[in-house]
């Protein structure tokens, strides 16, 4: 499979910040401005004591979030403090997918990289990435291709500052002081404080966009993800309209040139719901599959109508049911929800039928014939994924098939995932298929199935992409093969 990953790609900098250090950091900031932004969060980092303030309001609370800096300076003094002292890893949904496309087989991965410095292809895998107008390769595109990062020639000092995400994870029941008053943190989370002007503007690397406007027509899939990134108002005065358009277009000219290619949109939490209904409607005609987690479709609340409390709960009748009336109402091929407990997918399978809520409901226009096949392939699909993502979270890398398969073996199903499995059975009037189930809701094809767990996590970041990227592969495989 031959596959084109963008937009964003960046290098995720992670540091485990205990009690005591975040007690120590606040000592440096005047008391009264740091409680004053603790008690109402700026929102975004324009200078180093809304960094401390956002850690410590996340830290207190058990929050997670991700501010945008604004300011070089704080770039400055957190890459100075933090960055050698932290494991550096890839970071963007582009750059996660794309690595594990890579590793999983695909033979040929192109992602757009912003900033191709060292540092950040480094982070790449060695399978089968290719970097347009960097990598000295010959006929590119060919199954035995493969990418020598090492070898490289890239300028050390890149022209633009590396997007760098600073990843601060913190524990539960760490505990701090905030000038002289005690706070035990409530749950595990993490803040993070994002440096990153150009994958704010979706960046397209001229080189990448060059050969996927030539090469559109050899390609099997895209995926495509960023979008979360984009800020409604820019200070040269542009408008986030002009880039989501940009790259409409871009898709629609790989599509023109290729009508079997399948295009994925990964969603990613918008702090912006204005924005983030802009990018589902533009797109939700264009792409065949896009994805999210349960937060993400809870934001949608306005448009499918289903309580926020039961997709936030993990819910899967709720879950089941959000998924199928906003892929309905736009008309989506497909739409992927994965959580920590289970992942569902929506398959439009009929084109007739419709009812008040967006929800068509002719359960008499079942045909099995037509969905057996198509079930097994949605399931097998879905499993692969969660094999990934499971996969991941226990080992924090991919070594190719035979290393997730023999993996598996340590991981174990969620009960939680498995009790919703048996609700949605009950409340959509389902069938068991392999480890998943089906049923269905009008013109679409509800498939579950539940995930697979680690009980010592080495990561818990990326795993949605991962997943996201393993059914994607896996699907564009089977029909290949079909």
């Amino acid at each position: 499979m031959k596959i084109l990953c963008g937009y964003n790609v960046n290098i995720d900098s992670v540091y485990r910040m205990g009690g005591a250090e975040l007690s120590e950091l606040l000592e440096f900031f005047e008391s009264s401005e740091i409680l004053e932004k603790i008690d109402s969060p700026p929102g975004r980092i324009d200078s180093k004591s809304d960094f401390a303030a956002g850690l410590a309001y996340c830290m207190k609370n058990g929050f997670g979030a991700e501010w945008l800096v604004f300011n070089p300076s704080v770039f400055e003094f957190l890459k100075g403090l933090y960055f050698e002292k932290s494991l550096v890893r890839m970071g963007g949904n582009a750059g996660i997918m794309a690595n594990t496309i890579s590793e999983l087989g695909a033979s040929l991965v192109v992602p757009n990289v912003a900033v191709p410095s060292k540092t950040q292809l480094s982070l790449f895998s060695r399978k089968s990435v290719y970097f347009p107008g960097i990598s000295s390769l010959e006929g590119p595109g060919e199954a035995e291709v493969k990418s020598q990062v090492d070898e490289i020639k890239v300028d050390a000092s890149a022209p633009e500052q590396d997007p760098i995400h600073f990843v601060f994870d913190f524990s539960e029941g760490e505990s701090f002081s905030i000038y002289g008053k005690q706070f035990t943190v409530p749950r595990e989370n993490r803040f993070i404080a994002t440096c990153d002007q150009l994958n704010f503007r979706l960046f397209i690397n001229p080189d990448f966009d060059a050969y996927a406007l030539q090469h559109a027509g050899e390609m099997d899939g895209a995926l495509i993800s960023g979008f979360h990134l984009l800020l409604e108002e820019y200070p040269d005065g542009g408008s986030y309209l002009e880039i989501v358009e940009q790259v409409l277009s871009r898709v629609l000219a790989w599509k023109a040139g290729n009508e079997r290619l399948r295009v994925h949109l990964e969603f990613g939490h918008f702090g912006n719901r204005k924005l983030a209904c802009t990018v589902f409607s533009k797109f939700a005609g264009i792409v065949d599959s896009l994805g999210m987690n349960e937060d993400e479709l809870a934001s949608f609340h306005e448009m499918h109508g289903i309580p926020v409390e039961g997709l936030l709960r993990m819910n899967a009748e709720a879950v089941g049911k959000a998924a199928s009336c906003l892929a309905s109402l736009h008309r989506l091929q497909k739409l992927v929800v994965h959580t920590r407990e289970f992942v569902l997918a929506a398959v439009r399978w009929d084109d007739t039928g419709s009812s008040a809520c967006g929800c068509p409901e002719r359960p008499e226009l079942i045909r099995r014939p037509f969905y057996s096949r198509e079930v097994e392939n949605e399931i097998e699909a879905l499993e692969f994924g969660v094999k990934c993502a499971g996969t991941y979270a226990a080992t924090g890398r991919l070594d190719g098939r035979d290393f997730v398969e023999t993996g598996v073996s340590k991981l174990q199903e969620s009960e939680l995932g498995r009790g919703e499995l048996s609700r949605f059975l009950e409340a959509f009037g389902g069938e068991a298929a392999g480890n998943g189930a089906f049923a269905f809701r009008g013109v679409y094809m509800l498939c579950m199935l539940p995930t697979l767990l680690s009980k010592s996590p080495v990561t818990t970041v990326g795993l949605g992409d991962t997943l996201t990227a393993g059914v994607f592969l896996r699907r564009l495989e089977l029909d290949v093969q079909a």
